[in-house]
């Protein structure tokens, strides 16, 4: 669905393809004249890497691989250096990428790990071995790798890069310095022209399709599909996740065009395994974690992943902002439910793991804080949500692109008229002072609807936790 309007791209894919196979690079293989000097300092490498991050985005987004290609090229294909696994999906992929990675670490391998976005700091999106990275290591990927755009653009051989450009090719160029056996990749947008596919997976995984960056993607599930489905490629296994389901053909379609036989997902073999995930309710998290044991499979010729090594990494995970109990009396849980298929997961996970009470409202419960972009189906998302709480309050979190709450407040007005118990609705000016208001209350919260409310939600708690125990010391 996406039209690419840069002549050429594909040959220059094409070529790139040709010289990976031909030719193995050494990251440390960066042409001089690409090398830049940077500041010694960490505070000042950070914040000049923290500049050139966001003076990126106002260039928005490129369907376009040209630029990553090129950039990747001149610092030496630093993604040649190690085995990706590159995984898309509407809804999922986060927390697919994150078992999978967890899998491989868990069998004794040095893996990479890129996700995006981010929910407090930019450096989340990278790990190594289930840690962040240091800023130090962020803000030297980021920078080597602006310094080299900024040369290749003087010498007119790319245009300008985005911000997920730039993190994109940073991510890569610190996997192959660090000397990461796997590098696990979350697609960012789509598939066949995000960043990340520059790469060619030895594992390409979609977790699932539903209706969501129409905008952008497509206006019909298979449009959407298409998109995803475009990072199988020739010499890849491929697994479709169980929310495949609805747009299989296209993705069947693409495989057979690549010579690849793709790998259905069945959710019951993980409950029929007797694997347990004890943080979640095990309905939210096991399609995701079927998809990332097949990955790690695949990726590793089933070396080492037996039952023992697979419930050790399922015991030591935590996922950001998914199902995130961040305080447990009384309850404040995030999730970065964005979509009314995420939504939907999400409300079936807390009856699942809180009950409902007699007015089918759930135990423990009370408050849903609500912040949505205003380019998402929020109907769709209030829909899945509203029934199951007594308090919602709606706010705007601090992204651009947010909608603004008093527009929020209008829709949920609208879908509570007619539920069978009375709702009550409150209107805040930020994420913090809502979760203020429902702190007040001593009942338990939940703060969703896109990822920046989770992860301002995240931060709220965390400044909070520390002032209250800051003060506890004086």
């Amino acid at each position: 669905m996406i039209k690419n309007s840069t002549q050429g791209i594909q040959n220059t894919q094409n070529e790139h393809n040709e010289h990976n196979e031909q030719n193995e690079h050494n990251v440390n293989a960066m042409p001089y004249k690409y090398y830049v000097e940077k500041p010694s300092n960490e505070t000042q490498l950070y914040a000049q890497a923290m500049d050139k991050l966001k003076d990126s985005l106002r260039l928005g987004i490129k369907p376009t691989l040209e630029n990553a290609t090129m950039l990747a090229a001149a610092l030496g294909n630093p993604q040649n250096n190690y085995c990706c696994i590159q995984i898309a999906g509407t809804n999922g992929k986060s927390s697919t990428s994150r078992f999978t990675a967890a899998f491989l670490a868990a069998c004794n391998h040095n893996v990479g790990l890129y996700t995006s976005p981010e929910l407090m700091y930019y450096e989340e999106r990278i790990e190594i071995n289930g840690k962040i990275v240091s800023r130090k290591d962020f803000a030297s990927a980021i920078l080597t790798v602006v310094d080299t755009a900024d040369l290749l653009q003087q010498e007119g051989k790319i245009d300008g890069i985005t911000e997920f450009e730039i993190l994109t090719v940073a991510a890569l160029w610190l996997f192959a310095k660090k000397e990461v056996d796997y590098a696990v990749l979350e697609v960012g947008l789509g598939g066949r022209w995000d960043a990340t596919s520059i790469v060619t997976p030895k594992v390409a995984v979609v977790t699932g399709i539903d209706l969501d960056h129409t905008n952008i993607l497509g206006n019909t599930v298979e449009e959407i599909a298409a998109e995803k489905a475009a990072i199988i490629k020739a010499g890849s296994s491929a697994i479709l996740g169980v929310g495949t389901d609805v747009a299989e053909d296209v993705f069947k379609a693409q495989a057979k065009s690549v010579g690849v036989l793709p790998i259905k997902i069945n959710v019951n073999d993980i409950y029929n395994a007797s694997i347990t995930y004890s943080y979640y309710a095990m309905n939210y998290q096991a399609p995701n974690i079927a998809c990332a044991l097949a990955a790690a499979k695949m990726a590793t010729e089933n070396q080492q992943l037996d039952q023992k090594t697979i419930q050790t990494a399922l015991n030591n995970l935590v996922i950001p902002g998914r199902f995130e109990i961040l305080r447990h009396e009384p309850i404040l849980l995030i999730d970065a439910a964005h979509n009314p298929q995420a939504a939907r997961y999400l409300a079936k996970a807390l009856q699942a793991h809180f009950g409902l009470s007699d007015d089918g409202r759930l135990n423990d419960i009370d408050t849903l804080l609500l912040g949505i972009l205003a380019d998402k189906d929020a109907s769709g998302i209030i829909d899945a949500l509203a029934p199951f709480f007594r308090t919602i309050i709606v706010c705007a979190s601090k992204s651009p692109r947010a909608l603004p709450a008093d527009n929020l407040a209008k829709l949920v007005l609208k879908q509570i008229a007619d539920l069978p118990f009375a709702t009550k609705l409150h209107i805040a000016p930020s994420v913090s002072s809502g979760l203020e208001k429902a702190a007040a209350s001593n009942f338990g919260s939940v703060a969703t609807g896109s990822i920046t409310v989770a992860g301002e939600a995240k931060l709220w708690f965390l400044n909070t936790k520390n002032t209250q125990e800051n003060s506890s010391l004086t």
